[in-house]
């Protein structure tokens, strides 16, 4: 008789590594596994990853996985061949974009479409502004153009009216007439996946779903399969870039909302870690193989981007966490200028052949090779579990070849500088969404994850000028570990473009009121137990004459939206909002609400970080396994080297220090000292106060 199906499984796929956070939840015990991603495919080593963590299959209830498979596929051109069917005389819109180009500099600027000229073709139909159907669409014109785009191989189809967002009346008949001649379910109107004003964006958005519904369909289906197929029978759930979650279904239809999903659980699970730990004020620094994301949060939430740009060009129009990325992760190559300037990144030597040090052919040094010649990282000790011992030999040459001889340097500080142009382009990530959006950073602590930023949580602290860092029990798998807690989530926009004033507010509230039932269903589809759904109202405004908007919530979710929803309420809402962010309202001008946007929340039970906690009763003199030689500041230090899982709450080392843990390694510079709170979280803070 096999066991009940008891665990929880966050899976994050990263561009080294892939992360699994197993939760048993029959005796709260929690356990973690790193393997080695596999490309293409990454369903194998999210399998692999899988059996690391599980006896059975038959254990598992609910995966949630954290993919990088869209966003790989738009980074590298690498989704399905798709075309457009649009209104005749805006055949450009994905083209021409905001007129903006590539550089900022120069005559000309390139930049090719995921979808060529001729695969985007012209029908006659057009819908005023105010929604009336001036011409209506002609079935059998589209079917044409549909059997056209078929002949020249194309997969995947996106169809884009102009003005489909007043009435899609136009784009309805047009999905009916293309589905009869379509060989697969892979077609798109952008009045289903963005009814909302801006032709440009709502082109770009809808046409990079389609572009993306393929690669990540196929490999959705050999991730079921292979599941399956060894035993598993419970749910697989998809984290969004919103931070939320969904089911696979929902992730087929719409692949877009996954283009920052990896990262995403990273800032939800900080959130949730700092929150509980007393920081409500953090900035999040996941520093993988590949890149090193930034993300802020204040007061325990998570900043929310309404859109974000994956490539130039490639602008997804859907809500996601505020991330900012930059390709300084530990396989970021460095290299040096024809100007003689010492650079890292973006270029990364990934997981295959990896950095010069795991001995798979790769010969320019990164990141990683620097801070092992430093002594920073155990040479016998490497995380993933997949090599016995990494080469500090290798890593050497590649340094002193690279960057040393071309620099005038020695091979120690050749290495150092690479750490220290590293750390420096890090620490202007985090002064970009800190200090030049208004935010002073004495107020934050660094929290650093992925399986490198808690080897730089100590010189970023110092160069930003933070006021502390908090590393997790486990950093290396936090992503992982936000997968199995991120609350389901739904988010709808529809265009409104009126006055206030001049509304009408009982229209409004039916069509917030059928949104938010739309939500909920999907929601109880999903078979999940939530804690609570929470419905979240909130608007787009300006003042007349503006282009710009600011983002307004109501206060709260209101039980009985018909009494509540007035227009004093949305007045003082978005006055409340033009406040913060811009210091003073306008007078006697009015009010217009370009957007309605709703957000069904279903909230999931949070993980106790209680079970993360190491005992009381080890002595810190047992966890100190030796001691190493450290380069640090053009010098040699004498380093303790601890086995950071054991080490007990109340424990305070003095820097210099390292932490080793089978996922990444801690750290700590001769000016800092760091303590073991009550979750576990090791906690980094200077020895004395810097002068103001």
């Amino acid at each position: 008789m096999t066991s009940p199906a008891r665990c929880i499984i966050g899976v994050d796929v990263g561009g080294t590594f892939t992360d699994v956070f197993v939760l048993d939840e029959e005796n709260g015990e929690c356990r973690v596994a790193k393997v080695p991603s596999t490309r293409p495919d990454q369903s194998k080593g999210f399998i692999d990853g899988i059996r690391a963590g599980v006896d059975s299959f038959e254990q598992i209830s609910t995966v949630v996985h954290g993919t990088t498979v869209g966003t790989n596929a738009l980074l590298e051109r690498m989704g399905a061949r798709a075309g457009i069917i649009t209104t005749r005389g805006f055949r450009d819109t994905l083209e021409m974009r905001r007129r903006d180009r590539p550089r900022t500099w120069g005559l000309w600027g390139q930049f090719d479409p995921v979808v060529p000229r001729d695969l985007r073709l012209e029908v006659g139909e057009r819908t005023l502004a105010d929604g009336t159907i001036h011409e209506a669409v002609d079935p059998a014109e589209i079917q044409a153009a549909a059997r056209a785009l078929i002949d020249a191989g194309v997969e995947a189809l996106a169809i884009v009216f102009i003005n489909a967002y007043a009435n899609p009346a136009n784009e309805q008949a047009a999905l009916h007439a293309a589905r009869q001649v379509w060989p697969n379910d892979y077609v798109n109107v952008s009045s289903d996946i963005l009814p909302e004003i801006r032709e440009f964006e709502r082109t770009s958005t809808t046409t990079l779903n389609a572009y993306l519904q393929p690669p990540l369909g196929q490999y959705l289906e050999r991730l079921e399969s292979a599941l399956q197929g060894g035993g598993f029978t419970g749910d697989v759930l998809i984290v969004q870039s919103n931070g939320g979650v969904m089911t696979v279904d929902t992730a087929r239809r719409l692949p877009v909302r996954t283009a920052l999903s990896g990262p995403a659980a990273g800032v939800i699970a900080s959130a949730h870690i700092a929150t509980s730990a007393g920081f409500p004020n953090v900035i999040t620094c996941d520093m993988g193989g590949t890149s090193f994301d930034v993300s802020l949060v204040a007061g325990g939430e998570s900043a929310l981007a309404a859109q974000t740009a994956v490539d130039f060009g490639m602008v997804i129009r859907t809500p996601m966490i505020e991330i900012t990325t930059i390709g300084a992760g530990g396989g970021s190559i460095a290299w040096v200028d024809r100007g003689g300037l010492l650079q890292i990144g973006p270029r990364s030597a990934g997981s295959d052949p990896g950095p010069v040090c795991y001995g798979q052919g790769n010969l320019e040094p990164t990141v990683t090779d620097a801070n092992l010649v430093l002594g920073r990282i155990n040479a016998d000790r490497p995380i993933g579990g997949k090599l016995e011992r990494l080469d500090v030999a290798a890593a050497g040459h590649a340094i002193t070849q690279h960057v040393a001889e071309p620099l005038g340097l020695d091979l120690l500080p050749a290495a150092e500088a690479v750490i220290r142009v590293a750390n420096s382009k890090m620490a202007g990530a985090i002064r970009l969404v800190s200090i030049e959006r208004g935010h002073n950073p004495k107020d934050f602590a660094a929290m650093p994850f992925g399986g490198g930023g808690a080897l730089h949580a100590g010189a970023l602290i110092k160069d930003v000028g933070l006021k502390s860092a908090l590393v997790p029990r486990y950093p290396g798998i936090t992503s992982a570990l936000g997968c199995t807690i991120a609350d389901m989530r739904h988010d709808y926009v529809q265009t409104v473009n009126g006055v206030l004033g001049a509304l009408d507010l009982d229209h409004l509230t039916g069509r917030m009121s059928s949104l938010s039932a739309d939500g909920i269903e999907i929601l109880k589809r999903a078979e999940m137990a939530f804690d609570r759904i929470d419905t979240v109202f909130g608007f787009d405004m300006s003042y007349m004459g503006q282009t710009h908007t600011v983002d307004v919530n109501l206060p709260e979710a209101p039980m009985d939206i018909e009494l509540s929803l007035s227009e004093k309420l949305i007045r003082e809402s978005f006055e409340k909002r033009y406040r913060e962010t811009y210091g003073k309202p306008l007078q006697a001008i009015d009010i217009r609400i370009l957007n309605l946007k709703v957000s069904v929340i279903g909230r999931r039970p949070k993980l106790d970080l209680s079970v993360l906690a190491p005992g009381t009763d080890v002595c810190i003199e047992n966890c100190l396994t030796g001691t190493r030689q450290v380069w640090i500041d053009d010098a040699w230090h004498e380093t303790g080297v601890y086995e950071r899982l054991s080490l007990p709450v109340g424990a305070r080392v003095d820097g210099p220090a390292l932490f080793e843990q089978p996922d990444t390694t801690i750290f700590l510079e001769p000016d800092l000292y760091g303590s073991v709170d009550q979750f576990g979280n090791l906690i980094i803070s200077r020895k004395s106060e810097p002068e103001s």
